[in-house]
């Protein structure tokens, strides 16, 4: 019985994070497809922002009207819409309509907006219920949330998606067969397997965790709730790809981010004597990280690897979804809760990002374009700017949770407006003011 327990508590949680981070890395493929073209991250990071809508309603439901909230009744009902929605995305995602006399992917956006509600919701959710077991399944479950973002880089890579070659054309000059021109234009070689495809995965593993909730709702409640805290020393999860700002509830309706919960089995005897300065660096730090992570970064992605072509997006995409958990797992093992060892490591991933930054500026002639070296460059800095993160973000939580209750429910507030400041200030930035060029990976013509 318990590792049936097991198995469904790892389940249940792949369906928290999968189909928003499924999206991200999908990105590579439908920006050529949709009218938004390289424009369509900085979309994305603001829906998702404004998901968040979802657990900010659900925290106050749990503030005003303590008790009346049915968690299990919510569960259902965002895993159905999850579900609804994947199926949706597999038969709408090119669809699009006429705005203000442009053509937009409305049909992507709003139903990417109710797979974000999905995702975000089930951080203030998913915990909740979870916690109705005894903690030894709380890990299983991290496990599973981690998962959600691990599975959807692995099927990418497999998918091999938005893969580009240059291929020559003649054009001939009016009626006359002798005047032709030769010109060079980019050709999208098909994945292994569609886009359509993809999201129907998705689909299927958020049904995987809908059936893990229902058989966990009819298990044998020979369990008792747990009074034991959760993870030994480590922390909660951050496994969201891009990412992705989720919320997670506190006991007294406070919000905070999914990659700051640090939980422990075993009291503390003395809980760390943080300065003043060292507690505001320690929260100047939360908005900066995740200012970068989930907002600033993710907008330019695509101005900064399309350069160098779709293979170098499609590995940066993907590896950076696989090197989230994977943060996080090295977190669980090795930690290092030096303030100055963090603001050092931060330090780290800002440089890289300030490169995937340069590069974007640079669009589309970066350094190193079509050179080998130039491609591995940028997927190694992305790769590592995702991942150093990462880490920062899991140590942070745990240094506030071991400090306090209310420690922890600040740092959720700054990573919030980290990830509102960071997509909010971008989305301008490059679709009114239009900052980052886009080009044609064959077309365009660079100085040497």
């Amino acid at each position: 019985m318990a590792l049936l327990v097991h198995l469904l508590a790892c389940a249940f949680g792949l369906g928290s994070w999968v189909a928003v981070n499924g999206v991200w890395v999908q990105l590579p493929l439908i920006v050529n497809t949709l009218p938004e073209g390289w424009e369509l991250p900085s979309y994305l990071t603001v829906i998702i922002q404004l998901a968040n809508l979802g657990p900010l309603l659900v925290t106050l439901t749990h503030k005003l009207y303590p008790g009346r909230l049915k968690e299990r009744a919510v569960i259902y009902c965002i895993l159905s819409i999850g579900v609804l929605s994947c199926i949706l995305l597999a038969f709408f995602w090119d669809k699009t309509t006429i705005v203000a006399g442009a053509s937009h992917s409305t049909a992507f956006f709003i139903i990417t907006f109710f797979l974000s509600l999905v995702d975000c919701t089930s951080s203030v959710t998913f915990l909740p219920f979870m916690m109705q077991l005894p903690a030894k399944y709380i890990t299983t479950y991290y496990i599973g949330e981690g998962l959600s973002g691990f599975i959807p880089g692995v099927v990418a890579l497999a998918q091999s998606v938005g893969i580009a070659r240059c291929v020559n054309s003649s054009e001939t000059a009016g009626n006359h067969t002798d005047g032709s021109s030769w010109s060079s234009h980019t050709e999208y070689l098909p994945p292994n397997f569609s886009t359509e495809v993809f999201f129907i995965l998705l689909a299927v593993m958020m049904c995987i965790s809908m059936a893990a909730f229902v058989a966990l709702n009819r298990l044998p409640r020979t369990f008792e709730l747990s009074t034991e805290k959760l993870v030994p020393d480590t922390v909660a999860s951050v496994f969201s790809g891009l990412e992705n700002p989720g919320a997670e509830a506190d006991g007294e309706g406070g919000v905070k981010s999914q990659g700051e919960v640090a939980v422990q089995s075993k009291p503390l005897l003395a809980r760390p004597q943080l300065s003043v300065y060292q507690l505001t660096f320690i929260y100047c730090m939360v908005v900066w990280v995740n200012g970068a992570t989930n907002g600033v970064m993710p907008s330019v992605q695509t101005y900064s690897c399309m350069s160098y072509g779709n293979v170098a997006y499609h590995l940066s995409a993907s590896l950076a979804s696989v090197a989230n958990p994977t943060a996080c797992i090295i977190a669980m093992f090795f930690q290092n809760r030096s303030v100055v060892f963090l603001g050092a490591l931060t330090a780290l991933g800002t440089g890289f990002g300030s490169y995937n930054m340069a590069m974007a500026a640079m669009s589309p002639c970066p350094l190193l374009q079509g050179s080998v070296a130039g491609e591995i460059i940028i997927v190694l800095s992305w790769l590592f700017f995702t991942g150093t993160l990462s880490y920062v973000k899991v140590m942070v939580g745990v240094i506030l949770r071991d400090r306090s209750h209310s420690a922890l429910v600040w740092c959720g507030a700054a990573t919030q407006v980290g990830s509102l400041v960071g997509s909010v200030t971008m989305f301008p930035l490059i679709n009114v003011y239009q900052l980052f060029k886009s080009g044609d990976f064959c077309n365009t013509q660079c100085p040497l």
